[in-house]
């Protein structure tokens, strides 16, 4: 088992070729394969890298910064809950004004040329060509890795629930958001996302969004796509970008999570604490 904290790459992700050079780091990362608990940790926008053949895709730094580019904070809470749960992450390392992993791979807004007021230069007038060595290069094996990941747990007998983290500006367009963590759900089997929900709820003290601030429709991709035709337990959740970035948010953050991932399954127990034998329920 790797340890938590530390990244391989799956099979998938170790071929370059196409829009990555060798310098270019893989598009998959994966944290603590051999993870126990039966959560399975997704990030489809962790990442900010940028492939060398699109410089800096025509944006400055400032913008690069920005939660166009990446969901804040989503990188270091998902290492955190791999940590807390031993639970398997799987992440994306490019940005997702590159190619966005959650969307379909043929979505007009998969790769998209404009991004919260922001033109991205790189992404304007692409070919055919563009988008199929994007697709190639970076949607395709992070989605295959997390289907090749359910297919080994699957072989092994060990239960999946879906757990796909995302974060969220808390402005947008000139609106301020009040939630501070949102549970999204729509098809499929959402009865572990509502009971997450509910657990969430229960703790108090902070303000939870039901479907909220984005609802889980057709836009979504990696959820629907591994999880509904499984028949997978699954999550989807939003968090607060500025109450991950303040001192101690990631910690907080990821505590009360984890505690209400394990109040929605049966046989709670307190965080930090090993199940006694075998994988947790």
């Amino acid at each position: 088992m790797n340890n938590p904290g530390t990244n391989a790459t799956s099979p998938a992700a170790t071929a370059i070729g196409g829009l990555l050079a060798s310098g270019d780091p893989p598009p998959v990362g994966i944290v603590n394969s051999g993870g126990r608990s039966p959560f399975l940790l997704t990030g489809d926008h962790a990442g900010v890298a940028v492939p060398r053949a699109l410089g800096r895709l025509g944006i400055d730094e400032a913008d690069h910064a920005r939660h166009i580019a990446c969901d804040i904070g989503v990188r270091a809470l998902g290492d955190r809950l791999s940590a807390l749960l031993d639970a398997t992450f799987v992440h994306q390392i490019y940005s997702r004004l590159v190619i966005d992993c959650n969307r379909r791979p043929d979505a007009a807004d998969a790769i998209p040329a404009m991004s919260d007021g922001t033109a991205i230069p790189a992404n304007a007038m692409l070919s055919a060509a563009d988008r199929a060595a994007r697709v190639a290069a970076i949607h395709a094996p992070y989605q295959d890795a997390i289907a090749a990941t359910i297919d080994a747990r699957q072989a092994r007998g060990q239960a999946t629930i879906l757990v796909a983290l995302h974060s969220f500006t808390p402005v947008m367009a000139g609106s301020a958001r009040p939630w501070e963590i949102g549970i999204l759900h729509d098809g499929g089997d959402p009865s572990f996302a509502r009971a997450t929900l509910a657990a969430l709820i229960a703790q108090g003290g902070f303000v939870v969004g039901d479907n909220e601030p984005y609802r889980m429709d057709g836009t979504d991709h990696s959820v629907p796509r591994h999880a509904y035709p499984r028949g997978l337990p699954y999550v989807e959740v939003e968090f607060r970008q500025d109450r991950l970035a303040a001192p101690g948010g990631v910690a907080l953050w990821a505590d009360r999570f984890a505690d209400a991932l394990l109040a929605a399954v049966q046989g709670r127990r307190p965080i930090g604490e090993a199940p006694a034998s075998g994988p947790m329920p």
